[in-house]
């Protein structure tokens, strides 16, 4: 690991201003990423402001009747919340699929939305990778990756995003609430959070060096049953392959792009009256990958919206 400055901040006002006056700096919370890539030597930060004890952890009712989610909120009190549990089940099972107890302990909101692939060419620094060190490469487009993009990606990249829990979060069309230095306040999607790789891989999200994730608010949920699936390689929490949250008539798709893909074909044909095998196919058609691959994910998306449709008609 190389030599870093690190410093923690007061309060929200101080760690922007940090952020604002250090180039390259970086935010840390629980660290259950960072620290990992720091260790590789995959990420390099000159200083790490630690923001773990900012009074951003509250869960809230919003006047709506949604939820807001502090950035510091761990999984573990997220997915634990009673009222995650009744009104959001599909946000608790992402949860819970995407970590250990020790790690979900440990993990943040606002964290979890900030990790980085687990791309194994990201991960090993003798690796091309143009995520990592821009024009090198794309190891994987060659590679023995189970998990590349079928949607979204470009000859620069074909990483997807490893969090479980943003794709629950864009089935219920979610929104992250941040500041930057100047004060200014943003709401974003968290659907199109990150952003697709085009001639910028390297660049994960749009949110600016001084911009600080304060929460993430939940509209009310849907009508309509919920349910989520994943397939990972073993059970001992490993990332996913595929992954599907649907809550209501909504659909979302993880580990197929470089960001949660909410299936607007899939809803759109669903709305028509389609089956849950052709509203799955309808978005697949618009993949590119593998068929074996492209054959899986229209599987566990087709069987999560039966499972949704039937429950709901009990």
């Amino acid at each position: 690991m190389k030599p870093f400055a690190f410093e923690r901040a007061r309060d929200v006002d101080h760690a922007l201003s940090l952020a604002a006056s250090s180039p390259g700096a970086r935010f840390l919370a629980g660290g259950t990423n960072l620290l990992d890539l720091m260790k590789l030597e995959i990420e390099q930060p000159p200083r790490l402001i630690d923001v773990g004890r900012l009074p951003l952890a509250e869960i809230s009712e919003t006047a709506s009747g949604g939820l807001r989610i502090g950035a510091l909120a761990t999984n573990t009190a997220v997915a634990s919340d009673p009222r995650v549990r009744r009104h959001y089940p599909a946000l608790a099972r992402a949860i819970l699929a995407g970590g250990s107890v020790q790690l979900r302990n440990k993990a943040s909101v606002g964290g979890n939305l900030m990790q980085r692939t687990r791309c194994p060419y990201f991960m090993d620094a003798a690796k091309p990778c143009n995520k990592r060190l821009p024009g090198s490469g794309c190891s994987a487009m060659d590679g023995l990756s189970k998990s590349l993009a079928l949607f979204g990606a470009s000859e620069m990249c074909v990483a997807v995003s490893p969090s479980d829990m943003s794709v629950a979060l864009a089935a219920f069309d979610a929104v992250a609430e941040t500041v930057r230095a100047d004060g200014s306040v943003q709401r974003r999607p968290v659907e199109t959070l990150h952003r697709l790789p085009g001639e910028a891989p390297q660049v994960d999200t749009d949110l600016a060096p001084d911009e600080l994730i304060l929460a993430v608010e939940l509209p009310p949920p849907p009508p309509g049953r919920q349910v989520w699936r994943k397939v990972r390689a073993r059970a001992s929490y490993t990332g996913a392959i595929a992954s599907v949250a649907v809550a209501g008539d909504r659909v979302a798709l993880g580990a197929v792009a470089a960001r949660p893909w909410r299936a607007r074909f899939t809803e759109a044909a669903l709305a028509d009256g389609a089956s849950p095998a052709e509203a799955a196919g309808a978005e697949l058609a618009h993949a590119d990958g593998t068929e074996s691959r492209k054959s899986l994910v229209r599987r566990l998306a087709a069987d999560a919206i039966r499972e949704a449709k039937e429950g709901a008609a009990s």
